[in-house]
């Protein structure tokens, strides 16, 4: 069925990605990246930060933040979100062989539910509750059930996400005996300390908000995501939670879902590693005065799936730009790929060699790392035709250094903090889009120290 309304929507939804991924990309190039001074406990702000967008409330939605203690030093790390009666749930979680209990609960109560009904979220830091076995399950059960009881709902209209340690039980009742102070502090103005509670490694919160019309009336779409290290989802430790005041039903949300994590979530990388715990949640509260959507290629929700998708875009580069020790911001581009799986295999098989991004960390335009790993993605190529460009400088051409190459102009192109690599495989029409990140000695100081 989702293949079905995936293909319905296909003429229109190329359209709607190419349009929204320029403006995001766009968008981001924009906005003012001076670091913000780092808390005690964090890491040095990342020189490709993002200030945090102002957001507006959306109807339906209150959040609240606490300090549940998974953390020695003193910083929130639990965020409660609670949500009007009636709202719609979709979700997409990690594929990883060895989830964590927060996503089997998901999984198993929006399965039950059919995303029919979703009243609450609990979110904490520090603790992935991964590889924790019926225990994890446990803990993750009475957590659920302890805010069921102060919402006045079911525990399946709990969901549950948590961050942080692989293999360290949940202490669930550092959660629960929060839970009265935090729910006390519930305000529908609170995504700025939502988005810092829920981070791990991450050096900035992040956050991205649109508005859209549909059938006429104004909806509101805000999102806040974490993650820093452990990223390449596969739908790191990535989290992401969207809400929209729209009324659009459980299987409508879930195609949309669907649909718009292949070309935003999907489509970044910092270091190739899955996570146990990737979870991307969409709410939609119904509380804007639209009418009710029930299909997602409905013509009313054109607006909406546009600004949607730029919002899950927005959020996803912002997990690049947040890349673990990362000084570089990488967009990475196949053209002439014999299809968009292709196409996107090769793109990520670059972005994820660690000899090109080292690379990139040492401002090196070294063309032939790249042509390595597009010949080891094993996907059709034609050598011959095979090109290569930083920027608007031409490394290859037709399977020969280029006749143009300027050593000292692609050195001096490689100094920038952001930088695009377009590559031409030479066998078909398709492309696909990744991005990435450098990899630098931080990254290894960051995770060598992690636990210690």
């Amino acid at each position: 069925m989702g293949q079905k309304i995936e293909r319905a929507l296909d003429p229109l939804a190329s359209a709607l990605k190419r349009a929204a991924l320029k403006r995001a990309d766009k968008a981001s190039r924009a906005l003012d990246r001076t670091p913000a001074a780092p808390a005690k406990g964090a890491l040095p702000v990342s020189p490709l930060a993002v200030p945090f967008p102002a957001m507006a409330p959306v109807a339906g939605v209150r959040l609240a933040v606490g300090r549940a203690g998974f953390y020695k030093h003193e910083r929130d790390d639990l965020l409660v979100m609670s949500f009007d009666p009636g709202t719609t749930a979709a979700g997409v979680f990690t594929r990883h062989k060895v989830g964590s209990a927060p996503v089997d609960w998901c999984q198993k109560q929006l399965a039950a539910t059919k995303g029919a009904e979703a009243r609450a979220l609990v979110v904490n830091a520090g603790c992935a509750n991964a590889f924790t076995g019926k225990p994890g399950a446990d803990a993750a059960r009475r957590v659920a059930s302890a805010v069921a009881k102060r919402f006045d709902c079911r525990q399946r209209d709990v969901m549950l996400a948590s961050t942080g340690v692989i293999g360290v039980l949940l202490d669930d009742a550092k959660i629960t005996q929060r839970l009265p102070e935090v729910e006390q502090k519930l305000s529908a103005d609170n995504w700025g300390a939502a988005a810092r509670a829920i981070m791990t490694t991450d050096t900035f919160p992040k956050g991205a908000t649109a508005e859209a019309m549909v059938d006429g009336v104004p909806v509101r779409i805000a999102g806040i995501c974490k993650g820093s290290g452990m990223i390449a989802p596969d739908m790191a430790t990535m989290l992401a939670f969207v809400a929209t005041d729209a009324a659009i039903s459980a299987p409508a949300l879930q195609s949309l879902v669907n649909l718009y994590v292949r070309t935003t979530f999907n489509c970044v990388t910092v270091d190739g590693d899955r996570s146990t715990n990737d979870t991307l949640l969409l709410f939609a509260t119904g509380q804007s005065g639209a009418p009710k959507i029930t299909r997602a290629g409905d013509k009313r929700l054109a607006d909406f799936r546009e600004k949607l998708e730029a919002v899950l875009l927005d959020l996803a580069l912002q997990l690049v730009r947040d890349g673990e020790g990362a000084t570089k911001f990488v967009k990475i581009t196949v053209a002439g790929a014999e299809n968009p799986i292709s196409a996107r295999k090769i793109a990520r098989t670059v972005a994820e060699s660690p000899l090109v991004k080292t690379a990139f960390a040492g401002e090196d335009a070294n063309w032939g790392r790249i042509v390595m790993a597009v010949g080891r993605a094993d996907e059709p190529v034609n050598r011959d035709e095979l090109s290569v460009r930083f920027g608007e400088h031409w490394a290859a051409q037709d399977g020969l250094v280029s006749a143009t190459y300027d050593e000292a102009k692609m050195s001096a192109y490689m100094k920038r903090q952001e930088l695009e690599v377009f590559i031409d495989v030479g066998v078909g029409k398709a492309s696909a889009t990744v991005w990435t990140c450098d990899l630098t000695k931080q990254y290894v100081a960051i995770n060598g120290d992690y636990r210690s």
